[in-house]
């Protein structure tokens, strides 16, 4: 498998577990369901942050950098897969810059 390849995997990854802990917590406090599911939601945060230490790219900063814009587009995947939302045109447009930012931050070719 390509770094390239490897880092999307490990984006998506790190999206899922984040995401969704988040929204676990949330659903646990905003939705009263309990600590079941805040427990759940802080585990699963925890799994973000160690999959986030696989990637080929060693410079922390970098990686959340980026990580912030699969964020950004993701989180609005998830609201309308597990609740419904319906995003605009705005928001479409505003994941998709962050995406092209993911792109130049960790992909653009650099010196060595």
């Amino acid at each position: 498998m390509s770094d390239v390849a490897r880092s999307l995997l490990l984006f998506a990854l790190a999206a899922v577990a984040e995401i969704g802990g988040a929204w676990l917590v949330w659903q646990g406090v905003r939705e009263h369901r309990g600590w079941v599911w805040i427990g759940a939601g802080v585990l699963a945060l925890g799994v973000y942050g160690f999959v986030a230490t696989l990637q080929p790219d060693a410079n922390f900063g970098r990686i959340l950098a980026a990580y912030g814009g699969v964020f950004v587009a993701g989180s609005l995947v998830w609201g309308m897969v597990a609740d419904g939302f319906r995003p605009d045109r705005y928001d479409v447009t505003g994941a998709l810059v962050c995406l092209a930012g993911v792109a130049v931050i960790m992909y653009a070719p650099r010196a060595a």
